[in-house]
């Protein structure tokens, strides 16, 4: 299982109740932090999301509505006590400016905080029931997008029949790996008579700022849900363009050329009072998508 509770859905300059960018994603082993806009921590208050079990936070680029929250949500972690490590992962610059800030405010964080930079695209990070991989996008400035993906095992074992054909508990392992098991008689019991294969693995990829770009579309192939920016109505495709911003046409065609399940836009700019012509739009062209809304949680 993968949800993401949406933080903040807005472009650079909080508007209509909207913030900047964030999203907490969960699973049931771990949560992480995508992003960290200005007002993140008073969103994971406000929407009863603990901070302390964020193991991981990933920075897509250094354009403030990304990460302008998280000084102040590093800080607060330490003054709140925590104790357990912290993985932060961001372009290489962003470690100099964390190390000014904690220096000039002479401020010790009571943990230890892991910086790892992004240099190349692939797997950045492997808990027990996600790996994370990273892809470049096309914005003004290096950034990144991030790829989310069930670790499981290729097998379940029926445990009943394991144990009518008198298979030790601790064979379990190599069985779910797909071997068979030879009894001590010789005797080869296939792996398929006392297995099911496992459900496909879920995943989640992120999209962050971005120009319409289709070389995308081979990393983003197939994915459950896929969340890509809309700054932009239709309308205005030649502003979307000069500032490296993608539309809602420009978007859903990202999601549907790539052939994902279901499409989440946000990165709404502040020149919208309403956001409700964006599903409209992107509709028109990809029927399966829905608005990044805050507060929502949208599960895999």
């Amino acid at each position: 299982m993968i949800a993401i509770t949406i933080l903040g859905n807005n472009s650079a300059i909080p508007a209509f109740g909207r913030n900047p960018t964030s999203q907490y994603l969960q699973t049931t082993e771990s949560s992480f932090l995508i992003d960290c806009g200005e007002g993140t921590q008073i969103q994971l208050s406000k929407y009863k999301l603990k901070p302390s079990k964020i193991s991981h936070i990933l920075i897509s680029h250094l354009h403030g509505d990304h990460y302008f929250g998280l000084i102040g949500l590093l800080t607060s972690m330490s003054l709140l006590n925590r104790k357990q490590d912290l993985h932060l992962y961001g372009p290489s610059a962003l470690k100099d400016i964390i190390d000014l800030q904690l220096k000039v405010a002479d401020t010790t964080l009571n943990y230890t905080l892991h910086f790892h930079s992004l240099k190349e695209e692939g797997v950045i990070a492997q808990t027990k029931k996600i790996e994370i991989s990273c892809f470049k996008v096309q914005h003004r400035i290096e950034c990144w997008g991030f790829l989310f993906k069930e670790i499981k095992n290729p097998r379940s074992i029926d445990i009943e029949l394991a144990k009518s054909f008198e298979i030790p508990a601790s064979y379990f392992e190599q069985l779910q790996k797909g071997e068979d098991y030879h009894t001590k008689k010789g005797t080869i019991i296939s792996n398929e008579a006392v297995t099911i294969a496992a459900n496909t693995p879920k995943t989640y990829a992120y999209c962050a700022d971005t120009i319409f770009d289709i070389s995308l579309i081979e990393k983003l192939k197939g994915v459950d849900l896929l969340y890509h920016e809309s700054t932009y109505l239709k309308d205005l495709e030649e502003r979307a363009a000069a500032r490296y911003h993608s539309t809602t046409h420009q978007a859903a065609t990202i999601a549907k050329m790539a052939g994902v399940k279901k499409l989440m836009i946000g990165h709404f700019s502040s020149k919208y009072e309403s956001i409700d012509p964006f599903l409209n739009e992107a509709k028109e062209v990809f029927n399966e998508t829905v608005l990044a809304i805050e507060g929502t949680c949208y599960k895999i």
